[in-house]
C-alpha cells in the first residue's frame, strides 16, 4: 500500500532547490531536488540514493533517514513514517483486532456533554455515545469515516470544512498503510476510495501524512446548525492502533447551546445504541 521510494520521491518533489542553497535558472525542469542533489546533501552516493528511490536498497541506517529527514524538511510525523516505511520487512506490527472491552464501553457513555467516539486505525467508528449517534445521524458501527467524507455525497454537508477534512483523511490513512501494510482490509477501503472519488486519487498520489492529535472539527448539522467542536484523540493503551475521539464545546458558546439543543431535540429520535455484544464485535464489511 505504501513505500518507502514512493515516499522519498514524492517528498524530493516538494523542496525548493533555493530553500537548500542551490541555485535555479531557467533551464532547469526539475520540480525540487534532484536525485543527486539529494545525495550529496545528505551524504550519500548518488548510486545508495538511487537504490533507495527504486526499492532496491533495503534497511538504511539511522544516520541516513536523519540526513534525509533534514534535507527533505520532514516533520516529526514524517520523520516517523519515513522510519516506519524503512523498517518493514524487519517488523511488522499485528493488525488490531477492533474488539473492545466491555469497560471501555461503560466508560464511553459516561461522557454525556460531548460527542465520544471510539475509532481504529482504518477510520471504523467501533462505538460512540447518544451525542456521537445524534451527530452523525446513526449508529456508530458500520460507520467509516473515510468513506462518509468522499463517498456519502448526501452526507457531505454535515463537513463544514469539507475540503480540509479530506487531507486529514487522506493523511491519516497514508499513516496507517505505513504502519499496518499487511491488513488486507485497509488495503480494500484504500482502492474503493480509489475507485470511488477523484479528490481522493489526487490527494493520495501527493503521499502526505498526517498524524490525528487534537483541533478544530466543524460540523454543519441539518437541526442546530453550525456546530464548532474541539476534538482530543486518545490512544487507548490495550488496543493498538485504537483512539477515543471527544469532541467538546467550550461553555457558553452558540455550539456548547447547540448540543444542548440536538440532545433535547432528539430525544425521542434517537439512533437506537447497539446491543452491547454487537458495539464490542469485528466491525464487518460496513466499517471495512
Amino acid at each position: 500500500m505504501d513505500d518507502l521510494a514512493g515516499f522519498l520521491r514524492t517528498r524530493r518533489s516538494r523542496v525548493a532547490p533555493a530553500a537548500v542553497g542551490i541555485p535555479v535558472d531557467n533551464r532547469r525542469r526539475v520540480a525540487g531536488l534532484r536525485r543527486e542533489e539529494v545525495a550529496h546533501l545528505s551524504g550519500v552516493s548518488v548510486d545508495y540514493y538511487v537504490r533507495l528511490e527504486q526499492g532496491r536498497a533495503t534497511q538504511p541506517s539511522d544516520q541516513v533517514l536523519d540526513a534525509l529527514a533534514r534535507v527533505l524538511g520532514l516533520d516529526e510525523t514524517e520523520r516517523g513514517h519515513l522510519d516506519r516505511l524503512a523498517r518493514q520487512p524487519r517488523r511488522r506490527p499485528k493488525t488490531p483486532s477492533g474488539r473492545l472491552r466491555p469497560e471501555l464501553l461503560r466508560v464511553l457513555d459516561l461522557v454525556s456533554d460531548a460527542p465520544a467516539l471510539i475509532m481504529n486505525h482504518r477510520l471504523d467508528a467501533l462505538a460512540g455515545n447518544r451525542l456521537a449517534r445524534l451527530l452523525f445521524g446513526r449508529p456508530m458501527p458500520g460507520l467509516n469515516i473515510a468513506r462518509h467524507v468522499f463517498l456519502e455525497e448526501a452526507e457531505r454537508g454535515l463537513y463544514a470544512e469539507w475540503d480540509h477534512c479530506t487531507l486529514d483523511v487522506v493523511g491519516h490513512l497514508r499513516l496507517a498503510a505505513g504502519t499496518y501494510p499487511e491488513d488486507p482490509r485497509l488495503a480494500s477501503l484504500i482502492g474503493e476510495l480509489a475507485m470511488g472519488s477523484e479528490r481522493f486519487r489526487h490527494l493520495w498520489a501527493r503521499a502526505d501524512v498526517r498524524a490525528r492529535t487534537h483541533g478544530r472539527k466543524a460540523y454543519r448539522h441539518p437541526l442546530v446548525g453550525l456546530l464548532e467542536l474541539h476534538q482530543e484523540n486518545f490512544a487507548l493503551p490495550d488496543a493498538t492502533g485504537t483512539e477515543l475521539l471527544v469532541m467538546s464545546a467550550a461553555p457558553g458558546t452558540p455550539t456548547a447551546d447547540g448540543l444542548r439543543l440536538l440532545a433535547s431535540l432528539c430525544g425521542d429520535a434517537d439512533p437506537a445504541p447497539e446491543p452491547e455484544a454487537a458495539r464490542a464485535a469485528v466491525p464487518g464489511r460496513g466499517a471495512s
